[in-house]
């Protein structure tokens, strides 16, 4: 399942799923629009976790439950709790970071 956020509520979706994935972008962000498409193909993948796409301009307390100071973030949330975060524009290093909870 994949979730475009409008809201800053990131944390009412992590709190509701047991698997979350989430990747912080922003509009003016090259590495971002790189890594959406293979964002949203993985989404698609794997159907038991949740997918969020997360504008880090617009969610600030989003932001704060990954400690995102760069962009693109990726961070994966297990049971409502932080997992683990990396900044990257590397495909491998995202599936890396969903293999860790499927």
């Amino acid at each position: 399942m994949l979730i475009e956020l409008n809201e800053d509520t990131l944390q009412d979706l992590v709190a509701k799923n047991e698997k979350v994935v989430a990747q912080f972008s922003a509009s003016w962000c090259g590495n971002c629009r790189i890594m959406k498409p293979k964002f949203k193909k993985m989404a698609s993948e794997n159907e038991n976790i949740t997918f969020v796409l997360v504008d880090a301009e617009n969610s600030p307390e989003s932001r704060k439950l990954a400690n995102v100071s760069n962009l693109p973030t990726f961070a994966t949330f297990v049971n409502g709790k932080l997992l683990n975060e990396t900044q990257t524009n590397k495909a491998e290093v995202l599936a890396e970071l969903v293999n860790e909870i499927k």
